[in-house]
C-alpha cells in the first residue's frame, strides 16, 4: 500500500482560496488581476472544477452538532465526488496550475499561507483516496473533517463570507459606492497613524499573497524600529524604563527570526510605532 500525500498545487479549494487573495491583493495596489480573469475561466458554472470546488466550500463551511451526522453528510458529499467526470476534471484542473504558472510567480503564488489549510488537505485525501493507498491516511483525514465539522456547531458563517457574498450579489454601481464608502472609511479610521504605521499596514494588505515578501519588509523594518527607539532612550533619564526599552529591543530581534508574519505580529509592530511616538514627547 502506498502512502498518500497531499498535493498543495492539486487541492482546488487551497487554488481557488489563492486566486481570490490575488484578487484582493491586485485590487489594493489599482491593478488589474489576471485571478479575476482565471477565476471566470476555470470556474464556470457547469465545469468539474466549479463542482468540485462547491464540495470542497460545503464540507470547510456545513456545522453539524454530533458526529453521526457529520460522518453521513462526509459520506453524501464523497458518493456525490464519485459522480464528477474525472478525466475532465483533471483537465480542467491542469489547465487552471498551468495557467497560474504563466500569469504568476509560482513559488510566491503558492507559498502563501491558508488558514483553514489541515481541513482543506484532509478533504484532498479523502476526494483522492483509492483503494491501493493506505487506510490509515483515509482514516486519519475523515476523523479530522469529523471534528471540524461537528466544533462550533451552532457556528454560523464566518463574517467576512457573509460580507462578501452580500457584496458580490450587488450590481456595479452599488458596488463601486460601497467601495469609496468603505475606503473613506478606513481613511477616517486610521488617520491618526503615522506614515511609519500606514507604511506597515499598507505592505500588510498588499502582500495578502506573498508571505515572502511581506516577512522580507518586516526584517527591514525591525532595525529602524530599534535605532527610532534606541535614540529616543538616550533622553530618558530613569534607569527603569531605559531598562524596559533594552527588553523590547530585545524582543524585536526575536520578532525577526519568525518564518510566517501573522496578523499578531504585524499588530506588534504598530504598537511598537506607538510606544516611539510616546517616547518622542518625553523631554
Amino acid at each position: 500500500m502506498k502512502k498518500l500525500k497531499h498535493v498543495k498545487i492539486k487541492n482546488t479549494g487551497i487554488l481557488f482560496e489563492l486566486l481570490v487573495r490575488q484578487i484582493a491583493s491586485d485590487t489594493m495596489n489599482n491593478k488589474t488581476s489576471p485571478a479575476n480573469k482565471l477565476i471566470k475561466r476555470h470556474f464556470t458554472h457547469n465545469s468539474e472544477l466549479a463542482k468540485e470546488l462547491q464540495m470542497y466550500q460545503s464540507l470547510v463551511h456545513e456545522k453539524f452538532n454530533n458526529e453521526s451526522k457529520s460522518d453521513k453528510f462526509i459520506s453524501a458529499v464523497l458518493s456525490a465526488k464519485k459522480q464528477l467526470n474525472e478525466t475532465a476534471l483533471r483537465r480542467q484542473k491542469y489547465n487552471l496550475i498551468k495557467d497560474i504558472n504563466e500569469s504568476f510567480d509560482s513559488t510566491e503564488f503558492f507559498n502563501s499561507r491558508v488558514n483553514n489549510y489541515k481541513t482543506l488537505a484532509s478533504i484532498y485525501i479523502l476526494f483522492e483516496y483509492a483503494e491501493n493507498e493506505n487506510p490509515s491516511d483515509m482514516v486519519k483525514s475523515r476523523f479530522s473533517l469529523v471534528e471540524h465539522i461537528t466544533s462550533n456547531s451552532k457556528a454560523i458563517k464566518p463574517v467576512e463570507t457573509v460580507i462578501n457574498e452580500t457584496y458580490t450579489s450587488q450590481d456595479k454601481d452599488i458596488r463601486l459606492l460601497s467601495y469609496k464608502m468603505l475606503i473613506d472609511k478606513f481613511n477616517s479610521k486610521y488617520d491618526n497613524l503615522d506614515a511609519n504605521q500606514k507604511n506597515i499596514l499598507r505592505e500588510y494588505i498588499n502582500n495578502v499573497s506573498n508571505t515572502v515578501g511581506l516577512r522580507d519588509f518586516v526584517k527591514k523594518e525591525i532595525p529602524k524600529l530599534k535605532t527610532a527607539i534606541v535614540e529616543s532612550s538616550n533622553h530618558i533619564d530613569s534607569k527603569v524604563v531605559k531598562i524596559k526599552l533594552n527588553e523590547v529591543t530585545n524582543m524585536l530581534g526575536t520578532l525577526a527570526k519568525v518564518n510566517v508574519i501573522k496578523d499578531s505580529h504585524i499588530l506588534t509592530i504598530m504598537r511598537y510605532y506607538d510606544l516611539v511616538k510616546e517616547l518622542k514627547t518625553i523631554k
